[in-house]
């Protein structure tokens, strides 16, 4: 009666799904292999750490513009800005992915307990009866089709390190264009600022001309509307700064609120101290996040065929159970009521509709697409990283042109300036001649910026190591 007991518990128990105890790899454990420990440790390492971060950026590479300021908006943005957050975060879930696909690698267990209350047959009282059964079960990857799961898990991991890199070097470029931008605006704007200075004071002149007849009429109404231009230039300007104060202030994390509380270097102050290349090496090329990303994603679409081939392949699984059964729960784990099975099973689809073929094809047709895009990906990346070095050597070229026709307009006004001490040319021409001096150093204010802003397209064309 004890066994048919046994047996029902038994049998309620086997189609009850089991709770892992423990999925964790033991310090001396065999299946642990050094990719993993690799992966492992450089995960604890990240999270140890946020030197990672700054080498993404390579950091030392913005100190080259001698602007402590920006340094100081570059580390806050690494510190604070929430895209950042979320490709770290982004990372991590991918690192739990592959922990996942490395359970499935390693055997199930769980334990249960079981009272219950019965009343057998020829019996006028009902007894309690106890059982604790415990279920192992092993899916033996004889084939290496899990393991090869796990395998592919990693390289969606490598290609998540790289999505991460990626953002942090456009986040710190967006950062250090802003800022560019910003200092910028504040030179143009003062500059700005005196031209419509000029610009009234010029309209009040011929206003003053016209009463007394000197000047016509429409070329006084021509000054008004130079000065309303100007007006309207500058109130745009205005515009610009305080957009892009509210941008940088979410690229650093700050509430734009703050926006006007930003510093900026002073326009004449700024520098790029730093050696920029005339042409630049595949090798570097090839460490390009994105580069390295699609590599990794043929990689892994590679990893994913060879899987497809092995679900044609059976599967064997090894389950092991052990009963403990009492009607005296003092007495329950002694081998008096004890019971062991140890089991093997081996399944292989004969007919599923032609899901594994049409599996297998798909899985390649994904492969010949990845690789496709991982040579589109090299060609872009060629293309970006020439197109950055022309911009840069004609940009250069449009800066020293400029620089050369606004040491022109200075002399001519420094000319102009001693005729008009002579009483040769009146005040009114001075200041119409000052206007071209400050109109090339906006011209030239504006170069020197696209300059430098080239350069940090440089640093993004190859991945920021420059």
């Amino acid at each position: 009666m004890k066994k048919t007991i046994a047996a029902i518990i038994l049998a309620g128990f086997i189609i009850t799904d089991f709770a892992p105890m423990s999925m964790a790899i033991g310090k001396n454990s065999k299946p642990t292999q050094v990719k993993k420990v690799s992966i492992s440790k450089s995960h604890k390492q990240r999270k140890k750490s946020d030197l990672f971060k700054y080498e993404y950026i390579n950091y030392e590479w913005w100190n080259n513009f001698d602007d402590p300021i920006l340094v100081s908006y570059i580390d806050k943005a690494i510190k604070n800005n929430y895209s950042l957050k979320m490709a770290t975060i982004a990372v991590d879930e991918y690192y739990q992915a592959v922990r996942l696909n490395f359970a499935n690698e390693l055997p199930t267990a769980g334990v249960a307990f079981s009272p219950a209350l019965a009343k057998m047959p020829g019996k006028t009282n009902a007894e309690w009866t106890f059982a604790t059964p415990a279920l192992v079960n092993y899916e033996a990857d004889i084939f290496l089709k899990n393991h090869d799961k796990t395998k592919a898990a990693k390289k969606e991991y490598e290609q998540s390190v790289q999505d991460e890199r990626a953002v942090y070097i456009a986040i710190a470029s967006a950062v250090g264009t802003c800022y560019l931008n910003l200092v910028k605006l504040d030179k143009i704007i003062s500059l700005q600022e005196e031209i419509v200075k000029d610009r009234e004071l010029i309209y009040n002149l011929m206003l003053a001309r016209n009463k007394e007849g000197l000047t016509s009429t429409a070329d006084t109404v021509k000054a008004n509307k130079a000065y309303i231009a100007g007006q309207t230039d500058l109130t745009e300007y205005k515009k610009q700064r305080k957009i892009l104060l509210n941008q940088l202030c979410v690229l650093i994390g700050e509430n734009p609120n703050n926006a006007e509380s930003l510093t900026r270097i002073d326009f004449d102050n700024l520098s790029y101290s730093g050696v920029i290349p005339t042409e630049i090496s595949s090798e570097v090329i090839s460490q390009r996040p994105d580069y390295i990303k699609a590599e990794k994603m043929v990689e892994k679409e590679g990893i994913d065929v060879r899987v497809a081939k092995k679900e044609f392949l059976p599967t064997i699984n090894l389950t092991g159970l052990a009963l403990f059964f009492n009607r005296d729960f003092g007495s329950l784990w002694s081998t008096k009521g004890a019971l062991a099975a140890l089991a093997a099973g081996v399944t292989l689809p004969l007919f599923t509709g032609g899901a594994r073929i049409a599996n297998l094809r798909l899985k390649k047709d994904e492969y010949e697409r990845v690789l496709n895009n991982y040579y589109q990906t090299n060609l872009t990346a060629i293309q970006e990283v020439n197109d950055a070095l022309i911009t840069i050597n004609h940009d250069d070229k449009k800066l020293k042109d400029t620089q050369t026709q606004s040491q022109l307009e200075k002399t001519d006004y420094d000319l102009s300036s001693a005729k008009y001490d002579q009483g040769i040319i009146s005040k009114l021409d001075l200041i119409q001649l000052k206007e071209n001096v400050l109109v090339t150093d906006k011209l030239l204010t504006n170069q020197k910026i696209n300059c430098f802003v080239d350069y940090i397209g440089l640093y993004k064309a190859v991945g920021s190591q420059l």
